[in-house]
């Protein structure tokens, strides 16, 4: 039934209402003028909006005696509008194309419905239901025409249709706007819900394989003349213009296959028909011919079909899938080569066949998926980015704005592959004059457009740029560094070509500073800066990269020295290794470091020592980052070395505070704690906070196992991190008069600030020094006065119960540390259960019960096999099982708070009978009575499920309570063996929930 038959039903059962004001006579005037109308070479307005009037007039409402609104009625006017509207579509063929792009979806559905009505259409019949071969021609056409309406109308729904910018708002058209709106969102319903009958009545018109007709103005005046006409039904229905079988099978599989590719979005196999289709619509109109068709098919959009199903349906062994670029774009996407995407937008920079918006929909796809998590597609989204604007170069178009947010921070590698891009996209010896013009803007632009000046020369020393630049240009080019740049002395008499590099001793130096700034070879940086210095005596060139820095200690010695040409390359060796240093390249930190104790042994002691520190550092942090990740202990000669700086009493030496600072946390990782307690200097203990610090650290961790009478050493470290973590009080008297406190929270009581401490700290890596020191940060944070939850952490005894100024502390600021501290620690072992309870009780104290659960279970899990063993007592303690059944009461888990309260050495019942009470439970409930073992718990449950009423449940309860297991006469062996299997079994499942 089609989407207008109950309007129709209504019209025509409807009584009849007051009479048309219109006369007969203006009818037939009317339709006189509408033929002379149709016969102008352009008629205005436009015959298609002749429909809408029509039916407008036809469709309106009319007004009873009791003032009623009523359905249209059934009578001659409005049957003769109805008419006069089928002949403006007859005068336009019937093209669906025409009728669509000027008719809403409403206009053209009750046109539509007219037709079938006028053809002799039963209403209320199913079109699937008919035989179409047995139909008269007329009337077989108009049933196809609506079902490929209604199949374009549902495809033409799909696209994503741009917002008209509404004018200034009116009540009346807002309000006909919103009505078209919801008729046409009713009628699309109905369409989409008739699809699958459309699609069938369509497949079932390309067996007919006869020629149709469809009716013409001359038609509809023969039906117009009979007087036995009643609501459109006639006898005449086989003349009109003729449509051939290849015709309609071409439109109609056009439709279908648009219909089955916008399906294929929910279902791939779908794509094959859809393919099927198109290609069908491809080889009809190639016989036939596109101007023999009454209606047209957009050829462009065919041929955009036939190639995008090819990509979709396509196997990715197909060896036809090398065909297109589309199709190794889309194999490429799919199975992750994405560097093959790149050279195949490279080779199409110089045939720039792929069109721009699907080389920017690529583009959007890779930066989407590297978006989502994948960093390795950052270097591929620029390399697709740099191709695309190359490309757009070429093309006369502006470049996109993403080209330059990715080349905000330039690089070598970066600058390479767009030379690279650059050389591959332009064929010098056959490429027009104006492709020269635009790459050679393009790449003076970028040279102007930068402010490091060894990218700058890396493209303007390029061969392509050379041969594309004019001799003008480069001029210009010159004056405008020149202003730019004035530490670059470009040569100021008249040069033929600025390419001759001999001839422009600024262009060489330019370049030797270019290697100079990329080496890392000291004996070329050597080579370099003596050349550099044959050049101009005038230059300091350890300024020349604002990437070179030299920690002022150092800098100022440096600097002093008088030669420029040693200065200059003491300076770049030094900053060049610790460079290498920070980013862990240490093969080559250790050669620059090698060359420059090599060069200052010969006139300065005190660089010399400089030099060896430093490379103590350096060769710490090598076995650090080697051997010493696996567990192997560092050589005796770097512990020696550590030893001897820390004892070092030579005057006058620049010290960095980081090497201290590395040397005592190297001590205390690799268990120095006898050398730290006993033989460290005291003169270095009382001036080097490090020092102290480890001292206090290595004494207290070696007096652990004794006797709580000795552990003086404990109490001194416990004041030194108070008086860290204290905060400094200032009374300020505001304008008002008032006394205000001010708390600085890096206080500078303490022997180091709180950053400091932390940052020493997360260079330990010792097991029991972390678990120290952790344990002192916990008990400070318990100290607090108001303090709901306290945390549980190793050796916590050890440590004063209590502080004599509590405000001066700040516990706020503690409690971010023990995160931190416990965060880290578990980067270092991830398996350390008393580091898993301390991160539990963070949780736990911070009402983050489902996260502390997890912890608390880990926590079990690591120390007894994931429950294959029994967890011990000392990390389940009677305190965490609490907590646990907090936990679970709080998210409502309540059968797993009554498993739990058997986990006590003393079981709860109070807790356990009151958690069963509950009948809103988040938990699995009676599924979880298989892991209770307490028979006094299974009885309550028996009893509660009677009371209740709840038989099944009762059932599951007496099930487990009849185990044999249970059975209280058993060896106490036998039973515990039965609770212990049980509590494996539970917190298996429990981990598997919050894991």
């Amino acid at each position: 039934m089609s989407a207008e038959a109950a309007d129709r039903e209504a019209a025509t059962s409807s009584r009849p209402c007051t009479p048309p004001q219109t006369s007969w006579f203006e009818f037939v005037l009317e339709e006189a003028l509408l033929e002379q109308h149709l016969q102008k070479p352009s008629p205005d307005p436009p015959p298609v909006q002749l429909i809408v009037q029509f039916l407008e007039q036809a469709s309106k409402p009319s007004v009873n005696e009791q003032n009623q609104v009523q359905p249209p009625p059934d009578n001659k006017r409005n049957r003769i509008l109805k008419l006069l509207a089928l002949k403006v579509a007859a005068h336009l063929k019937w093209d669906l194309d025409v009728l669509e792009k000027s008719l809403s979806v409403p206009v053209l559905n009750m046109l539509l419905n007219e037709l079938l009505c006028i053809s002799k259409v039963p209403p209320g019949t199913k079109h699937v239901d008919v035989d179409l071969s047995s139909l008269p021609p007329t009337t077989a056409m108009a049933i196809l025409l609506y079902n490929r309406w209604a199949i374009r109308t549902i495809v033409q729904s799909s696209f994503p249709v741009k917002q008209v910018k509404p004018g200034p708002p009116q009540l009346n058209v807002m309000n006909h706007i919103q009505q078209e709106k919801e008729l046409t969102e009713n009628i699309l319903k109905v369409l989409k819900e008739q699809a699958a009958d459309s699609i069938l009545v369509l497949e079932g018109a390309l067996k007919l394989n006869k020629d149709l007709y469809v009716h013409t103005i001359r038609t509809l005046d023969l039906l117009a003349m009979e007087p036995g006409m009643v609501n459109g039904e006639t006898e005449s229905s086989t003349a009109g213009l003729k449509i051939s079988a290849e015709e309609i099978q071409c439109q109609v599989c056009y439709d279908l296959g648009a219909i089955y590719f916008q399906q294929g979005s929910t279902n791939a196999a779908v794509h094959e028909k859809a393919k099927e289709k198109f290609f069908k619509t491809k080889e009809l109109i190639a016989k036939n011919g596109s101007s023999s068709l009454h209606f047209t098919i957009d050829e462009e959009r065919l041929a955009g079909y036939c190639q995008a199903c090819e990509v979709l349906t396509s196997s990715s062994d197909d060896a036809s899938q090398q065909a297109t670029p589309y199709s190794q774009i889309h194999s490429c996407m799919k199975s992750g080569k994405y560097q093959d995407i790149v050279k195949i937008f490279l080779e199409d920079n110089l045939t720039l066949s792929l069109p721009e918006q699907f080389r920017q929909s690529v583009l959007r796809e890779l930066f989407q998926k590297a978006q989502q998590g994948n960093d390795a597609l950052d270097e591929v989204c620029f390399k697709v980015c740099v191709c695309n604007t190359i490309c757009d170069v070429l093309q006369g178009r502006i470049i996109d704005i993403q080209f330059c947010q990715l080349f905000l921070k330039p690089s070598k590698e970066k600058i390479d592959f767009l030379l690279e891009v650059c050389s591959g996209s332009i064929n010098l010896e056959n490429a027009s004059e104006e492709l020269k013009r635009r790459m050679a803007a393009f790449l003076k632009n970028l040279c102007l457009g930068m402010e490091d000046l060894q990218f700058v020369f890396m493209i303007s020393s390029h061969e392509l740029f050379i041969k594309l630049l004019k001799d003008d240009e480069r001029k210009l080019l010159i004056d405008q560094m020149r202003k730019r740049s004035p530490r670059i002395n470009l040569c100021t008499k008249p040069v033929t070509s600025f390419y001759d590099i001999p001839a422009s001793a600024s262009v060489n130096i330019g370049q030797l500073e270019h290697q100079l700034i990329l080496s890392v070879d000291p004996w070329r940086i050597r080579q370099i800066l003596i050349e550099l210095h044959g050049m101009t005596s005038e230059r300091q060139f350890w300024t020349i990269s604002n990437k070179w820095e030299v920690p002022n200690v150092y800098g100022n010695v440096i600097l002093g020295i008088k030669d420029s040409l040693t200065r200059d390359l003491v300076y770049i060796l030094m900053a060049k290794g610790l460079h290498c240093c920070a980013i862990k390249d240490f093969v080559h930190a250790k050669q620059l470091f090698a060359a420059c104790l090599e060069l200052v042994t010969e006139f300065s002691p005190k660089l010399r020592q400089v030099m060896l520190n430093e490379m103590l550092l350096l060769d710490i942090y090598t076995h650090e980052a080697g051997a010493g990740v696996s567990g192997e202990r560092p050589p005796s000669d770097l512990i020696s070395r550590v030893r001897g700086y820390l004892e070092m009493r030579v005057p006058d030496i620049p010290l960095r505070q980081v090497i201290a600072e590395e040397c005592v946390a190297f001590l205390l990782n690799w268990c120095e704690n006898e050398y730290l307690t006993m033989q460290v200097p005291l003169p270095l203990v009382q001036t080097n906070p490090y020092v102290k610090l480890g001292q206090l650290l290595a004494a207290t961790c070696k007096e652990l196992p004794g006797p709580k009478e000795s552990r003086r050493t404990a109490k001194d470290l416990w004041e030194v991190v108070v008086q860290i973590c204290s905060v400094s009080n200032q009374h300020k008297r505001g304008n008002d008069g008032r006394v205000s406190l001010i708390k600085h929270r890096e206080s500078t009581l303490g022997i180091m600030y709180r950053s400091e401490l932390l940052s020493f700290i997360k260079k330990l890596r010792e097991p029991l020094v972390l678990t120290t020191i952790l344990s002192l940060f916990v008990k400070l944070h318990n100290v607090r006065e108001d303090i709901v939850n306290d945390i549980a952490a190793e050796h916590i005894s050890i440590w004063p119960s209590s502080i004599p100024n509590l405000q001066s502390v700040d516990f706020e600021a503690v409690a971010i540390t023990v995160k931190e501290l416990v965060s880290y620690a578990l980067t270092i072992n991830a398996n350390n259960h008393f580091w898993l309870i301390i991160q539990a009780d963070i949780y736990f104290a911070t009402n983050q019960y489902s996260a502390a659960l997890h912890y608390y279970l880990q926590a079990g899990a690591v120390c007894s096999d994931f429950f294959n063993k029994m967890v011990p007592p000392d990390v389940y303690t009677d305190q965490v099982i609490k907590r646990m059944i907090k936990c679970c009461s709080l998210l409502n888990c309540h059968t797993q708070v009554a498993i739990l309260c058997q986990f006590l050495r003393e079981v709860d019942y109070k807790t356990a009978f009151k958690a069963l009470q509950e009948q809103n439970s988040h938990d699995a409930m009676d599924s979880y009575y298989e892991y209770i073992w307490d028979v006094t718990i299974l009885e309550y449950l028996t009893y509660l499920h009677h009371k209740r009423g709840e038989t099944d449940k009762r059932q599951i309860a007496i099930k487990a309570i009849g185990q044999t297991e249970l059975n209280a006469s058993n060896p106490e062996e036998v039973l515990q063996l039965a609770a212990q299997r049980r509590k494996k079994k539970f917190l298996q499942a429990m981990a598997k929930l919050y894991f």
